[in-house]
């Protein structure tokens, strides 16, 4: 494929469990230090550093000679872990900024966005508390959704980054909580009224294009899901015991599919799945090359792929 000037790069990634070493006695960290359960020292946070770096300066390059303007990220500790990404040898050559915001997470993990200096100017950023319960009536202390208002070149756009509720007590008994996620981002919407087109809504959701949660977003027709053909038996963003899901998802809106000069138009979207990101051997062969497998080190990049969109500037 012929590498296109005008062709820009929208990620999301999640980059399991990316703590730093340190123990903060606010936050259900302790696994995520070098005396933790899970031993983890400065060599291994140093080592998945390079590893995030080198994944992310190689999304998007076959069809793109930039690296992503904007990379949307899930389960970052603090703004410290991205930063220090940024600063890896991959990228501190890359104009690079970060926006994040401390969530009421209890484990500590957050979302966050990188976004490119020279292509990416924030108007705006704010979290949009997810107030939701758990089924005893005690809130659930989830993620905040991050919304970045900006301008990508001459067009002005709106972001929102997303780590949904998880199905950890079951897909069933928790889908109420990712259908609250999908209608707050709705109510957002609803208030900024005509300052709303250009949208992209991105994240891990915890639910497959065809789930109730995503479903609220698709049915008021303002959205379209390019990875909607990017799951199959032997494909998706994550493998949960031999099946695959495409939690990892950007929608976005009609406006993108428009040609008006000075505006970006949807070219096509893909999940970024090289081999280095891939375990290569085994039962697991094909699966994302993890840094962790339940209590066992493996020195991995993470337990998801990215995924991305390709805009094209007119």
């Amino acid at each position: 494929m012929l590498k296109k000037k005008n062709r820009y790069t929208i990620a999301f990634y999640n980059l399991e469990n990316f703590f730093d070493t340190k123990d903060d006695p606010y936050l259900l960290d302790d696994d995520f230090t070098p005396k933790g359960f899970r031993k983890w020292d400065e060599h291994k946070f140093g080592k998945k550093v390079k590893r995030i770096a080198k994944a992310i300066s190689k999304i998007g390059r076959k069809e793109s000679v930039h690296p992503p303007v904007l990379i949307g990220m899930a389960e970052v500790e603090n703004k410290f872990v991205v930063e220090k990404i940024l600063h890896a040898h991959k990228l501190r050559n890359t104009a690079y900024d970060v926006i994040h915001f401390d969530s009421p997470d209890e484990r500590g993990i957050d979302t966050a966005l990188v976004y490119h200096k020279q292509h990416f100017k924030v108007l705006d950023a704010q979290t949009i508390p997810l107030i939701v319960d758990n089924t005893n009536g005690e809130r659930d202390f989830t993620r905040d959704i991050l919304y970045v208002k900006g301008v990508l070149h001459q067009e002005e756009i709106h972001v929102f980054v997303n780590h949904w509720p998880s199905r950890r007590e079951g897909a069933d008994e928790t889908n109420f909580k990712r259908v609250k996620a999908a209608k707050t981002i709705l109510d957002k919407l609803e208030i900024m009224q005509g300052d709303s087109d250009n949208i992209i809504i991105m994240g891990d959701f915890n639910d497959d294009p065809r789930s109730e949660s995503i479903q609220t977003l698709m049915e008021t027709g303002r959205f379209i899901n390019p990875m909607n053909k990017l799951l199959s038996p032997k494909t998706g963003s994550a493998n949960y015991r031999g099946n695959w899901n495409l939690f990892d998802q950007i929608l976005i809106s009609h406006s993108f599919l428009n040609f008006q000069a000075g505006t970006h138009s949807f070219v096509e979207a893909k999940i970024f799945a090289p081999r280095f990101l891939k375990e290569w051997h085994g039962k697991y062969k094909g699966n994302p090359f993890r840094t962790y497998a339940g209590g066992s080190y493996l020195g991995g990049y993470s337990d998801h792929f990215p995924v991305y969109v390709i805009l094209e500037e007119n």
